[in-house]
């Protein structure tokens, strides 16, 4: 159980980290509130991120268009406008953007499976 008060965000005043991908850089925003992790993420053009991450996030897409690939081959497009939900260890996948893609990602320990 999470207990935040309301509180607002002024991303402006959060500190950023450069992440390079196998391609192309991540610019993340890092915020962490009573076990949860709050991320502004800006891929650039031509990102594609450099492992296969396992663990399991609520992204939304802010901005632009990125691919979510599965090491199983499958792949879903999201475009401004949509999100995908996943939990811990039950997907191998990574992003990959073309053109650029501005996210919020949320992550923490209310998505590992029991």
């Amino acid at each position: 159980m999470y207990t935040i008060p309301f509180q607002h965000i002024d991303w402006t005043n959060v500190a950023q980290t450069l992440h390079h991908g196998e391609t192309g850089t991540a610019i993340w925003q890092t915020l962490l509130v009573d076990g949860l992790r709050l991320r502004l993420v800006t891929y650039s053009a031509n990102y594609c991120a450099d492992h296969w991450c396992e663990k399991g996030h609520i992204v939304h897409c802010l901005e632009g268009e990125f691919v979510s690939e599965l090491k199983n081959g499958e792949s879903s497009t999201l475009r401004a406008g949509m999100s995908y939900v996943v939990s811990d260890t039950l997907s191998s996948h990574r992003s990959i953007s073309t053109s650029g893609a501005k996210l919020l990602i949320i992550d923490g320990a209310f998505l590992t499976p029991p």
